[in-house]
Order: structure tokens, then sequence, then C-alpha cells
């Protein structure tokens, strides 16, 4: 009723790459596969950890332990059985060893929801070199405030860290636009850390103080502006 059928078929016809099937990704594929995207390719090395559940859709007490991106796939097959959903268990970095089987000329549109900068870099300039689309989620991390989340060209953001690194990293590298989900809500600083005796499951050193409502509104908005730019609606 609000695509139309072209917009529709548009969508089911439709492959879009989900790097990050965290808090932000796990939330933008959910959103995708409601919306009837046909074709899902999800990325991420991680397992869900008992630390995941506060934000991530996929982790619940009986998924810990698995991969994020087995989950992700059972989760989006139960919604559309029709679609086609490859889990990757990959953790992306730009150097041949972790990017070089991947297809990239196939996606029609890539979301990038991973933590590292040399990833946002890579895939990036990837996105560049195979003209696709991307769109990129800066910091959804320590804050509280989903309300401040914004749709911007990178050079048009302010206030959030990763944005800052991202403009300054992007330039060195001749790209001249991107579009982001940013905030402008200041970084809250941790006043405690936590350290859960499962935490290995999660592969990472530093973990950033989340909640169940900052990330989800992060990876949902990125879902739409991906939904609109393939069905039309955002010309």
């Amino acid at each position: 009723m609000i695509f139309g059928s072209d917009g529709m078929g548009k969508l089911k016809n439709s492959r879009v790459a989900v790097f990050g099937i965290g808090g932000v990704g796990g939330y933008a594929v959910e959103a995708l596969a409601r919306s009837g995207v046909g074709f899902l390719d999800l990325f991420d090395h991680d397992k869900i950890c008992v630390t995941n559940i506060n934000r991530q859709i996929h982790a619940t007490t009986k998924t810990v332990g698995e991969y994020k991106v087995d989950a992700a796939k059972e989760r989006a097959l139960d919604i559309n059985p029709d679609a086609v959903v490859n889990a990757n268990r990959i953790f992306f970095l730009p150097e041949p060893e972790s990017s070089g089987e991947i297809l990239f000329y196939e996606f029609d549109y890539i979301i990038d929801a991973i933590d590292t900068i040399a990833g946002k870099i890579g895939l990036v300039l990837k996105a560049k070199e195979y003209n696709i689309p991307i769109i990129s989620s800066m910091a959804a991390g320590n804050k509280v405030n989903p309300a401040m989340f914004e749709v911007a060209d990178i050079y048009d953001t302010s206030i959030c860290p990763i944005a800052k690194v991202m403009r300054k990293e992007l330039k060195n590298h001749g790209v001249d636009k991107l579009k982001v989900v940013y905030s402008k809500e200041p970084v809250i600083k941790s006043t405690e850390s936590a350290e859960p005796e499962d935490i290995e499951i999660t592969h990472k050193r530093r973990i950033p103080g989340s909640n169940s409502f900052v990330p989800p509104v992060a990876g949902l908005i990125i879902a739409s502006e991906v939904i609109k730019d393939l069905t039309g609606y955002n010309k």
C-alpha cells in the first residue's frame, strides 16, 4: 500500500549485504526481511554472548553460543521462507584474505554496521570500486537518546568521534560522500566496567555500554533508507 507492487517487486529482487550482525545490523536485517527483501548476505564472525541479550534481536538465552549470522539467518527465514539468506562467518577487513572471496558486484546495497574503522573504510572503498550504494552506522554505544539519530552525509556530521575519524580517513582516500546514520549526543563515559565470565565468546577486548533502545533505532533507520532507496522512494 505504501510502495506499490513495483516497489515490492524491486525489494523481492534486491540483494543487500549486511556487515556486522549486532545491535544495529541485527535490527536492520529484521526490517529488511519483514519488508520482503529477497536476498540477504550476512557477514559477522562473532558468536552470541549473554552480554548481547540486552540489545540484539537474535540474542536470547537459547541462542547464546550460536554464530550471529546463523541465528539471524534462521530468524529471517522464519519471517520470509522464500528469501535467500547467506550466512558468512567472516570478520571483514580490507585485506585480500578477508575480502577477496566476497562477490561485491552481486550486491545492490551494502550496510556497514561493523565496529572497526579499518573495516568501515574498506567497505566504503569496495562500494566505490563497484559503484554500489552504501550506508554506514556511526557510534551507537554509550548513548541513551535514540531521538538524536540523523541521516546525513559524512562530511556534514559533527560531535560523533567515529564520524570525525571517518571524515579524515575518507578524505585521504578520495571519497567525497557517504550516507551515514549518526548522533550528536555526546558519548557517555562509563563509570563501571563489566567483565562477564564468558566474554571470550565475543572476541572483543573493549565493550561500550549499550542498551535495548539506541542501537535498534539506528538499525531500523538504516533499513528504512535502504528500502526507500531500492524502491525509488528517496528520489
